[in-house]
């Protein structure tokens, strides 16, 4: 089994579409085992900019992730395809064990 992770900012998006919204969509299209979506409470990207959004008076957009897992082959095709699509966004992908 494989586990994926897409890091992006809460205020992307993907045409017209909360990029959060669009990618658990493509996912689901894609028939994924399961994905979940994380909020973070800090993060910082390639400019090493601190975003603290819960924070008094902050602005910051919350970092986001959506973890998937899934067979190897079908985690390797989302992406693939995925990246058709759309360009930005940091993945990391692992080999995972599931205890059942």
């Amino acid at each position: 089994m494989k586990q994926a992770s897409i890091y992006f900012d809460k205020d992307k998006y993907y045409n017209d579409k909360p990029m959060m919204d669009f990618l658990m969509e493509f996912l689901a299209d894609q028939k994924i085992i399961g994905a979940t979506v994380l909020r973070s409470e800090a993060g910082f990207g390639e400019n090493q900019h601190i975003k603290r959004p819960g924070r008094l008076f902050s602005f910051d957009e919350p970092s986001m992730v959506i973890i998937f897992i899934d067979e190897e082959e079908k985690i390797n095709q989302s992406l693939i395809a995925l990246r058709k699509k759309v360009k930005s966004g940091f993945i990391v992908v692992q080999s995972v064990e599931v205890w059942k």
